[in-house]
């Protein structure tokens, strides 16, 4: 498999152009309750009307992320549903239809992508979406809308855990779990970019694309056990935690005395404190920031080629529940994105 990019344009930064009025009424991919992929269908919703400094964006793309098939499945995020139908997703990249003001950074016609506040709003398993201003960016010109999909939550993700929280440096051994996912593949190049030595692991098939993506060691999960194969790491990123294999527990063993054990999926190593302190480690766990500073710093990286999104398959908005079973399956490499609207 090969990365795909695109062309695409952009409106001139400040230049406003016409854009149409929205519809009443827009398609979405909805769920009256929590349950299996089959309880996603497709429904007709009013148009979200923007408020104070938000903007209302005609969705051209959405991405998929774990969080939106635990939600769905009664977990995740979905005790704060507050009514249903509900809508899904956090990824988005799509157009700018109203601004705030006339002089707005982003003023109608605007490409942009971002993150969506979900469940306080509606997802971007829709046409249009309402989207705080702070949580986008100016869609990077060399990504088309179903590549900029892809990016905004792993990516800031990865950010986060590799630039904030591990502040990645040269010659820092980083170890990151699960690296050929949405997260994972993002991770490992922002880490390498800042000089870091990364030591992924993956799949067999993964391996060589791992190295591509700048991992200087890659460990197949399926034939080796980490910990006999890597020692005195300095910082563990665990995307996986301990629902398989005790790889949280076995993760806190191969950091360096001192070294940062960082946990990603919520819920999935309770005790990791009072382990990583009996283990002499330091260990936080870490939830995404909708930045849209850092995201266009991501933008930025992208367009020059130092980072790559991954799109493993794309799926009309209309197929969802099976967009949600491919996820389930947890064996993507890079993501999954939904194809909302035309561009």
């Amino acid at each position: 498999m090969r990365f795909r990019p695109l062309r695409s344009t952009s409106a001139p930064s400040g230049e406003a152009i016409p854009v149409p009025d929205p519809p009443a009424a827009m398609r979405a991919a909805v769920i009256d309750a929590t349950g299996d992929p089959s309880a996603l269908r497709e429904a007709s919703l009013p148009v979200p009307k923007p408020v104070l400094s938000e903007l209302l964006v005609r969705v051209v793309a959405a991405g998929l992320n774990p969080i939106d098939a635990k939600t769905r499945g009664g977990a995740g995020l979905s005790a704060e549903i507050a009514a249903y139908p509900a809508t899904l997703g956090f990824d988005f990249s799509g157009i700018v239809v109203k601004s705030p003001y006339e002089s707005h950074p982003f003023p109608p016609g605007t490409e942009v992508f971002g993150m969506l506040n979900v469940p306080r709003t509606g997802g971007s398993y829709a046409e249009y979406a309402v989207v705080p201003t702070l949580s986008v960016a100016r869609k990077p010109s060399s990504l088309s809308h179903v590549e900029a999909a892809g990016v905004p939550l792993a990516a800031l993700t990865a950010w986060g855990l590799v630039v904030e929280t591990a502040h990645a440096h040269e010659g820092q051994r980083i170890l990151i779990h699960a690296a050929s996912g949405g997260v994972g593949h993002f991770a490992v190049q922002i880490a390498a970019y800042f000089g870091a030595n990364v030591i992924a692991t993956g799949s067999t098939r993964n391996a060589s694309w791992l190295r591509e993506l700048g991992a200087s060691t890659v460990i197949d999960y399926t034939s080796t056990r980490f910990e006999d194969a890597v020692a005195d790491v300095d910082v563990v990123i665990d995307l996986v935690g301990n629902v398989h294999a005790d790889t949280g527990t076995r993760s806190l063993r191969v950091l360096r005395p001192g070294g940062l054990y960082v946990i990603v999926p919520t819920g999935s190593f309770p005790g990791y404190l009072d382990a990583a302190a009996d283990a002499g480690v330091r260990a936080t766990s870490y939830k995404v920031i909708p930045d849209g500073g850092a995201l266009a710093t991501v933008g930025r990286l992208l367009d020059s080629g130092a980072v790559q999104v991954y799109i493993d398959r794309v799926f009309d908005l209309a197929d969802a529940a099976e967009a949600h079973t491919e996820l389930e399956k947890g064996h993507t490499r890079g993501k999954i994105v939904l194809r909302v609207s035309d561009d």
